[in-house]
């Protein structure tokens, strides 16, 4: 049960075309430099769509035309959504790092489930869409 304060899971197609709607710069933790990786793939299908691409990978000084950047506390800019490509066990600290930096929503892709990061979130007032590829809801809905 959530308490009042607390977004419930995103899980209406009207919810997801609305967060969709209001985005326009995702920073993709674990985004990938190869292009056969699916971050990879998804990344460029986002910024084909219109997305500003923020990397988040310590690995790699760009992807996709793109600077990346260590961490998400190391973004200069207002991130409007965090995509995670990421094993479960370090999706709390994304969380926190997603927190801290004020984002307005996280994706976790389709594998990612981490239950008790996602509770952390929504009791900070983020939505979080879990264990779904935001490549095949966008392609889904249509926009």
């Amino acid at each position: 049960m959530h308490s009042v304060d607390e977004p419930s899971p995103l899980t209406s197609d009207d919810q997801l075309r609305s967060l969709l709607a209001g985005i326009r710069v995702i920073a993709v933790v674990g985004l990938s430099a190869n292009p056969e990786r699916d971050s990879h793939h998804v990344a460029a299908y986002l910024q084909q769509h219109g997305y500003c691409i923020i990397p988040v990978n310590p690995k790699v000084a760009e992807v996709l035309g793109e600077k990346a950047y260590a961490s998400l506390r190391d973004v200069p800019e207002r991130v409007d959504m965090v995509d995670v490509f990421r094993q479960p066990a370090t999706v709390p600290e994304i969380v926190a790092d997603a927190i801290a930096i004020q984002a307005g929503a996280i994706w976790l892709q389709e594998g990612v489930v981490h239950e008790a990061a996602a509770a952390t979130a929504r009791a900070a007032g983020l939505p979080v869409i879990m264990d779904r590829c935001l490549l095949k809801e966008h392609r889904r809905l249509g926009l």
